[in-house]
């Protein structure tokens, strides 16, 4: 009996969950009509690679370079182009990734540990912004088939390539502009996120 009750309360907690995660990535990517093109959930195709930065190229830094550049193993270098607040409450942050190393590099580990996030594969689906001020930290938002807003990479990076890629997060409240961007064993890029 009390099994009965434990497999049921858990069927109402998996509801909930299910139901707020929802909630929240239909808040999160809604937002009026800016003209802007912005990264579409419903696109499984465009997820496959992405050739663009996701629409997020308007915060750009003041000499329209770069916002912050990491290196990790493998000599892989992350550069963060842009990192902005959109309508609807959610940021993307877009920029490249180079290889400059000697061999195909699939995007180890970059997929996150979440076991929901596993089927996103070579991806930046494991990345997070972390607001130190608010501390809080953020997750990717995927659509409702556990898919990330993001740019997965299906072939992976050859040597000396770079990929454009993409990534949209839950906003953290005005005025927390300020955040650290992390994804796998990279070192965390401390951006500044401007208004969309």
């Amino acid at each position: 009996m009390n099994l009965r009750r434990t497999m049921k309360s858990r069927s109402a907690m998996a509801a909930v969950v299910i139901t707020a995660t929802t909630a929240l990535m239909v808040s999160g990517c809604g937002g009026g009509d800016d003209g802007e093109d912005e990264p579409n959930a419903d696109s499984s195709s465009g997820q496959s690679e992405q050739n663009s930065s996701g629409g997020g190229d308007d915060n750009k830094s003041e000499d329209g370079g770069v916002l912050a550049e990491v290196t990790g193993g493998e000599d892989i270098t992350l550069t963060i182009k842009s990192a902005t607040r959109k309508a609807g409450n959610f940021v993307t942050v877009s920029g490249s990734v180079k290889n400059g190393g000697d061999g195909l590099w699939a995007a180890p580990g970059w997929q996150g540990d979440e076991s929901e996030l596993n089927k996103n594969g070579a991806s930046m689906a494991g990345a997070k912004i972390t607001d130190g001020k608010g501390k809080k930290r953020y997750y990717i938002l995927r659509d409702t088939d556990g898919r990330c807003l993001c740019t997965s990479f299906p072939r992976g990076i050859q040597p000396g390539e770079s990929k454009t890629w993409y990534a949209q997060f839950p906003a953290p409240p005005e005025g927390n502009n300020k955040v650290d961007f992390q994804i796998a064993d990279m070192p965390p890029a401390s951006i500044t996120i401007s208004e969309g």
